[in-house]
């Protein structure tokens, strides 16, 4: 089982943690990405990402400071630098090692730059949303960059921890990343929903929240199946059969 999820828009590189770290896949295309955002002005890197001038020029200078460097001083774990609603769900921070072992093998993270991340693998400070539309040499976009590519790298993930069972946990930007034709997995997705003015529906942050809580769950328990997943109860969610079918399990609160 490996579950996917997706990046955050806030970073934290200050605070630092004393753990072993592998290097990102992708880290050639990443450098290729890079290169392309660098031709780009603080207005164009604005325009293109909808973001504010002080945002792009915080980003250009990111771009100017990405380093070929395998083991950059400035670089962290990505399960750690990544924060937001996600992340705060997760809460890496308090993992012991044998769980950051197991997320290592059945947790991952899509990025825009990064394509495929594992939790121990270290980035460096970046912006890039998926659907930003970035040509790429004979790529309109990043998702026709990194389809192919990250479809392959979850294959050859999920062989590797033993089964074909994939846990959508991302967002719809993210996950469109992923060619699921070229994928050999069973995809389950998991819906979360909260009881508001007498009915049930997606909460954008508590939505996003709850995909943290359920990647802990899973690192934390460790589960073989899915049926196990149904046990999921973290902050009062409850397990909706009702509203399940064979590929999508569906969880409310409230």
């Amino acid at each position: 089982m490996i579950a996917i999820v997706s990046p955050a828009k806030t970073l934290d590189f200050e605070t630092k943690y004393n753990h072993e770290h592998t290097l990102p896949r992708f880290q050639k295309e990443a450098l290729v990405l890079i290169g392309e955002l660098k031709k780009h002005s603080e207005e164009n890197i604005s325009e293109m990402m909808s973001i504010s001038d002080k945002l792009a020029q915080l980003n250009v200078e990111r771009y100017h400071h990405f380093t070929k460097k395998k083991d950059p001083v400035h670089a962290k774990h990505a399960i750690f630098a990544f924060q937001g609603d996600v992340y705060q769900g997760l809460q890496a921070e308090t993992f012991n090692e044998n769980e950051l072992e197991y997320s290592q093998k059945h947790f991952r993270i899509l990025s825009g730059l990064y394509g495929l991340i594992r939790p121990m693998d270290l980035i460096q400070p970046y912006r890039l949303e998926m659907g930003t539309r970035l040509n790429v040499g004979k790529h309109a976009n990043l998702y026709e960059f990194w389809q192919d590519k990250i479809a392959k790298q979850l294959n050859k993930d999920l062989k590797a921890q033993g089964d074909k069972i994939l846990i959508n946990l991302a967002s719809n930007e993210y996950f469109k990343s992923v060619d699921t034709k070229q994928l050999k997995a069973r995809v389950i997705d998991v819906d979360f929903k909260d009881h508001k003015n007498g009915e049930y529906k997606i909460i954008s942050f508590y939505a996003k929240k709850a995909r943290g809580l359920m990647s802990r769950f899973i690192i934390k328990n460790q589960p073989t199946t899915v049926e196990e997943l149904k046990a999921f109860d973290y902050e009062g969610y409850y397990f909706d059969d009702e509203n399940s079918t064979e590929d999508l399990l569906a969880f409310r609160r409230g």
